[in-house]
């Protein structure tokens, strides 16, 4: 008798919901708590704005070294193992976090954090779509993202009523909890197939040793540049632009990161059921990074003499335009056969994400020559037409059959 297709209510969605949920709470800790965590430590406004952005990046770095060890795990190990080793490190990172007393010691715990942190979407991302039908997989794909993002908005709500310590210790303490759900989570029945087979798995080796899969698995990171972009410089550092602004008041970065969280995840459950009604992953990506366009035109435009809610709210519409995660993840899981499919879904987020130590050094190289404000729109301008021009290369994978192997 055949088995009734999976729900994208089931289990797996929803461990994998979750477990991105804390992931993004502890992510995006820092962009939260960054100012009154470094003021505590007795750091200056300058140096908070210097040393922050090193701890981001060093973060990120960290990401990047993750993202390819999580990776190859995944494709030898098995996803689930993925799941609980990136778990338990990042968590007991963000219990460590809450003790530091020194910006070297914050960086190291972000660090591990960091490499923790990189596992998380990639191997909830592929076990789901192994496990649900290619109907129902974009829209599955997309309520973890959707559900995940919002931990941000968790992360900004614990910012207000406790100490930074103390939400160090809840994220790692939400990380640890979610370990005994998933003990109920099984293995993708695709990754089983192949497990014992004597074909390569997990070989990182194998992106760059044929030239139409290096091409693919470069296309699936630049896709995704724009996203880190806005979160990574516009929405982190709005305090920092808003004094370009002219506009008056304390800005909160971190009240600016939730509300462009909330907006993220509006955008990446809408931008699936967008792909699964124009049967087209492309075309929804082509919908919201004209949205992109319009979002950043408004903020380096619009905001001058302006007010603080103003730019929250343009935060979140610049949250919204670039909540397209959840798609460029998945077409960056069906672009790979099963055997090096993890290591490439969970590789690209964090090469996207580690895109932005690039940005940033960019961003800040042309403040050499131009204004602060200047060098955010010709830094913009710049990731979003190599954006473009990658999706224009990179193959549509609506519908895409998933069973098969790369040789």
């Amino acid at each position: 008798m055949q088995q009734k297709s999976p729900s994208i209510f089931n289990i797996a969605v929803l461990v994998a919901a979750l477990g991105y949920f804390v992931d993004i709470y502890d992510l995006l800790a820092f962009s939260i708590l960054r100012q009154p965590s470094l003021e505590s430590l007795g750091l200056n406004p300058d140096q908070i704005d210097s040393q922050g952005l090193f701890i981001i990046n060093v973060q990120m770095i960290g990401l990047l070294i993750g993202g390819i060890l999580w990776g190859i795990l995944g494709d030898k190990k098995g996803r689930l193992s993925v799941l609980f080793g990136s778990i338990l490190l990042y968590s007991l990172a963000n219990i460590a976090n809450g003790f530091v007393q020194t910006v070297p010691q914050y960086a190291w715990c972000r660090f591990i954090g960091g490499i923790g942190l990189a596992g998380e979407l990639g191997a909830g991302i592929t076990l789901v779509a192994e496990l649900l039908p290619k109907d129902k997989r974009g829209v599955g794909t997309s309520l973890v993202a959707g559900i995940g993002l919002s931990g941000a908005v968790l992360a900004f709500v614990f910012k207000q009523l406790f100490d930074w310590r103390i939400c160090y210790f809840i994220g790692g303490g939400l990380g640890l909890l979610l370990l005994v759900l998933r003990v109920s989570v099984a293995e993708s029945g695709m990754f089983n197939a192949v497990k014992t087979s004597a074909v390569q798995k997990g070989n990182f080796l194998m992106l760059f040793t044929n030239k139409d899969r290096f091409k693919k698995y470069m296309l699936c990171i630049l896709i995704g540049l724009p996203t880190w972009f806005v979160i990574g410089i516009l929405v982190s550092f709005s305090n920092k632009f808003a004094t370009h602004f002219n506009i008056p008041g304390k800005i909160d970065s971190g009240k600016s990161v939730m509300y462009a969280y909330v907006a993220i995840s509006i955008g990446d459950i809408l931008v699936g059921l967008l792909s699964q009604y124009l049967k087209s992953r492309k075309k929804a990506l082509y919908i919201f990074y004209g949205l992109s366009i319009i979002a950043m035109f408004i903020y380096f435009t619009q905001l001058y003499n302006s007010t603080a809610n103003h730019l929250y709210w343009v935060c979140g519409f610049l949250g919204f335009a670039t909540g397209f995660w959840a798609i460029f993840v998945t077409m960056a899981a069906e672009q790979f056969g099963t055997n090096l499919r993890a290591t490439v879904t969970t590789t690209v987020p964090n090469m996207v994400r580690g895109s932005l130590v690039l940005t940033t050094i960019l961003f800040t190289s042309l403040q050499g020559s131009m204004s602060y404000v200047q060098a955010g729109v010709t830094t913009g301008v710049i990731v979003m037409s190599i954006a473009i021009v990658a999706a224009y290369f990179t193959k549509e994978t609506f519908g895409k059959e998933l069973d098969y192997v790369e040789n």
